[in-house]
């Protein structure tokens, strides 16, 4: 990844442009996966446009659902300068299969909360299916 350091950026302007509130962005840095940005003599956090680069890579894999160890495992292929595709298509094939494996585990959910929603008159809580399902059902 580049690091231009020609341009300096203040947390707020970084935060506008990639779309990633202050708060996250300053997780990334605690959490090792933004470098710590360099500071203004008033002590002021000041990225560069390598450093908006690595966080709008992480805002967009974190929006397709990477967490934060694969971002970290992704970026470590990348930085190491000795990545392939293949290592990187591999990664992305595992998390995949994970998103895969949610989806199938939302549809299951859905139909047990309609057959559950189906089952409800809407009348009092005594009497609702519903408290009786989960009840059973856990």
């Amino acid at each position: 990844m580049e690091n231009d350091n020609t341009s300096r950026l203040l947390i707020g302007s970084v935060s506008s442009r990639s779309g990633v509130p202050i708060e996250t962005i300053r997780y990334y840095e605690r959490m090792g996966i933004m470098p710590d940005p360099d500071r203004s003599e008033g002590g002021q956090r000041l990225y560069n446009s390598g450093q908006l680069r690595r966080l709008s890579f992480i805002k967009r894999c974190r929006d397709l659902g990477f967490s934060l160890k694969e971002i970290r495992d992704l970026l470590a292929l990348v930085e190491g300068g000795q990545h392939t595709c293949g290592e990187v298509f591999d990664l992305t094939m595992e998390h995949l299969n994970n998103v895969r494996t949610k989806l199938a585990d939302l549809i299951k959910l859905e139909k047990a909360l309609v057959r559950m929603s189906g089952q409800c008159s809407r009348g009092q809580v005594p009497d609702c299916p519903i408290v009786d399902i989960l009840f059973d059902e856990i």
